[in-house]
């Protein structure tokens, strides 16, 4: 079977809800993403034969196909076209996976796996919430009432079911969240972070800035600091602290066969070696992870040691806790520069910006392979294996 490979990575620095990228369009934010992918990478813009783009919140900015939009709000020509597809937060990871299948199968031979979200101009939730308000309804089906009786899927109800199922405390899980804010403040601090962001220009009181340093980290968070924030539920051990944090931006990744690197003349950052999706318990939800790793390393013929380098998206602090338990990684391994806790979590943008960490991390640091994953609602976990080359 064909190869599909990696050439760019790109996603921009994480913003607030509100904060520094609140004034950008989300079609602008990922058309800019996607010109810094033609930049850095040097493809004729004319050759990319698709866009696929990951995006949760479809309403309102983000309606009306937001993939397609980015392309007519960036440098490539309007004969290329796009999609927007939706797989919860694993949406962009998704992207990546379609358009790897495309270029493996000899469909097409250079194509953009893309996500954007904009939590503060396309708040989370309100798509439903705005239907359900003018009395159009909700997504709970009655089949799915009768399969699931008075069941309310919720991220947040299985986020304390994992933590009650596998034993963490509070404290367990806010010493987590302290970490990751010291490893991202660390990967900052050092730069590690400059070659994967774009930085997108801002007006400031000060006057016109770039954008190019996430926003969310907390540089001095402590377990402590972290244990002070307020429960989301009386008794239960999640907080906002140690959760993703609501979050603005976009990414995207460059996967093209191998005749495309010759023709074009492109360097590849990394082969993908395997593909998994998988589905389980929509109730407890985002356990999934765990059950795709163990399936993805088993068609891949390979063990958790032969990973170099693990990305597991932090929607909640007992996920990654939860995997690297029953996976048995090396917790040096996981997320070594923060996760979502610390940078923030752009639902539909996360899968794409999660993989230009894992690639550049896999070649600053000298590793191999690497491994992400990522919870999403209704019981869904993808799996992308690569290697670095």
């Amino acid at each position: 079977m064909a190869e599909a490979y990696i050439v760019e990575a790109a996603r921009t620095a994480g913003g607030r809800r509100g904060g520094r990228l609140a004034s950008w369009h989300p079609a602008d934010m990922a058309g800019a993403v996607l010109d810094a992918i033609v930049d850095r990478s040097g493809i004729d813009p004319t050759a990319v034969e698709d866009v696929i783009m990951g995006c949760v919140s479809q309403g309102g900015e983000q309606s009306f196909q937001v993939g397609r939009g980015a392309v007519l709000a960036s440098k490539l020509p309007q004969s290329v076209p796009a999609v927007t597809i939706d797989r919860q937060c694993g949406s962009s990871q998704q992207a990546i996976q379609f358009a790897a299948q495309a270029v493996m199968s000899g469909t097409q031979d250079v194509v953009i796996a893309a996500g954007v979200e904009s939590m503060t101009r396309v708040p989370m939730g309100s798509t439903g919430a705005l239907f359900a308000q003018a009395g159009l309804g909700g997504s709970k089906s009655p089949r799915q009432e009768a399969r699931f009786p008075d069941v309310q899927f919720s991220q947040f109800v299985g986020a304390e079911m994992i933590a009650r199922k596998y034993g963490f405390d509070r404290a367990m899980l806010d010493a987590y969240a302290a970490e990751s804010h010291r490893r991202a403040a660390a990967a900052t601090q050092r730069g590690d972070f400059a070659q994967e962001i774009v930085g997108l220009e801002i007006e400031t009181p000060e006057g016109t800035r770039l954008h190019d340093t996430d926003e969310g980290i907390r540089f001095d968070a402590t377990p402590e600091s972290i244990g002070a924030v307020k429960l989301l539920k009386e008794g239960g051990v999640i907080s906002a602290a140690n959760a993703s944090q609501i979050c603005d931006g976009a990414s995207a990744v460059l996967v093209v066969s191998a005749r495309a690197l010759k023709q074009y003349g492109l360097t590849p950052l990394a082969r993908i070696h395997n593909l998994t999706v998988t589905a389980g318990d929509p109730v407890i939800m985002l356990e999934e992870p765990l059950f795709a790793t163990d399936k993805a390393l088993k068609r891949a013929g390979m063990t958790i040691d032969e990973i170099d380098l693990y990305e597991v998206n932090e929607a909640f602090a007992p996920v990654p806790l939860a995997w690297a338990g029953h996976t048995g990684a090396d917790p040096a391994k996981l997320n070594v520069n923060g996760g979502a806790i610390a940078l923030g979590h752009p639902l539909g943008a996360s899968g794409t910006k999660l993989m230009a960490t894992l690639v550049h991390a896999l070649h600053k640091n000298g590793g191999r392979y690497g491994l992400q994953t990522m919870c999403e609602g209704g019981g869904i976990a993808n799996v992308t294996i690569v290697e670095r080359l």
